[in-house]
Formats: C-alpha cells, structure tokens, sequence
C-alpha cells in the first residue's frame, strides 16, 4: 500500500529545507489514490477534508475521482498543547448516515487526530468510513489508525507545503519539503525567501 518511504536524511539543525516530496511525484500519487478510489466507490464517495491542510489534496484528489463525488470539511482543534486532545471547530454540513465516507488528511502521525475524527464519523453510522492520507508518518504513531489510501510513507521528518504549514506559512507550495522546527519557532518565515525564489 502506498509508494515506496520517502525517507532522505532529516533537514539538518538550522539548515536549509530538503526537497522531499517534487511537484511532479505528489501529482502522480494523487492520480493513482484517484483511480484507487474510483475502483472502490463506483457509486459515488463523500470524501471529508480536514481543514486546513487537506484542502490543496483534496482539490486534486477529487479531480482524479472517475466517479460522482461530494465534499464536506470540518475542523478541529487541540484543546491544548502536547494533550493530543482535539474539539471540533466546524462540523459537516452533509448527513452521512448511511453513505460510504473517505476522510482526507494532508498526514497522519501520532494517530490521535484521526482516530477522534473517526469515531465522530462512525458515531453517525455511515455505510463505510475508510482513510486517505497523503502523507503516513507511521514512526510517530501513538494508536493504530487503519490506513486504506495512503500517497507516500515518511520518516521522522517535519514537513511543510501543499497544505502543511508552521503558523500558516508555506501551505501553497507546490511540493513538499523537510525544514528544521528549531529554526521555524525561532522565525516562521525563515525559509520564504528560499523556498519562493523564483
């Protein structure tokens, strides 16, 4: 399941950001995860984002999707930090009571998010609830999550762009790359200047 484990050395302490992840690479995941879901739900799937790193996933997602698709969000946020508690900030407009879902993350890591997401959905007794993360970071898992759809395997590495940022910055950028965390809480928009050059 998924492509081989993108796992280059982590950025290095207050060094630059590492390509991890090209353009090119993330739009050839995104297709295969398309086709893989359009075999699954030939019916038709509701595919739920999870606000607000999913959202520039699942824009590409859906539009590798052969079958009819609907799109709902929500969003979720830590009651406080390092507790791995979440609330829910935005809940869905759609009932999925009875319908096949597909919840959309950018990443799964320690689990926590997914799994509490998950029990709200399954809560609602939809037909099926199945998980298409982009990114799988299973070094980091605290509890099992099951994985059906899943674009790329990573080490331990903090990443950002398409969709992932550090206090929103670098959510637009077309690939994904490895930055150092230090250097980020030390200045978020250390690496703009690096990873927006034209």
């Amino acid at each position: 399941m998924g492509s081989p484990p993108a796992r280059p050395p982590a950025a290095g302490r207050g060094g630059p950001p590492r390509p991890l992840i090209s353009p090119a690479s993330l739009q050839a995941a995104v297709a295969r995860l398309g086709a893989e879901l359009s075999a699954a739900y030939p019916d038709g799937v509701l595919l739920v984002g999870v606000l607000k790193g999913s959202v520039p996933f699942l824009a590409d997602l859906v539009r590798h999707l052969g079958a009819s698709a609907s799109v709902d969000f929500l969003a979720i946020s830590a009651y406080a930090e390092n507790t791995g508690r979440v609330r829910l900030l935005k809940d869905l407009d759609t009932d999925v009571w009875g319908r096949d879902v597909v919840l959309v993350e950018d990443i799964v890591d320690t689990g926590l998010t997914a799994t509490y997401v998950l029990g709200e959905l399954r809560r609602r007794q939809p037909r099926s609830v199945e998980v298409c993360t982009l990114l799988d970071k299973a070094v980091r898992r605290l509890v099992p999550v099951p994985l059906r759809y899943v674009g790329f395997e990573i080490g331990d590495e903090f990443v950002v762009g398409y969709g992932m940022d550090f206090e929103e910055q670098y959510r637009n950028l077309d690939r994904i790359v490895a930055a150092d965390l230090n250097t980020l809480r030390g200045d978020a928009a250390a690496y703009v200047g690096t990873l927006y050059r034209s």
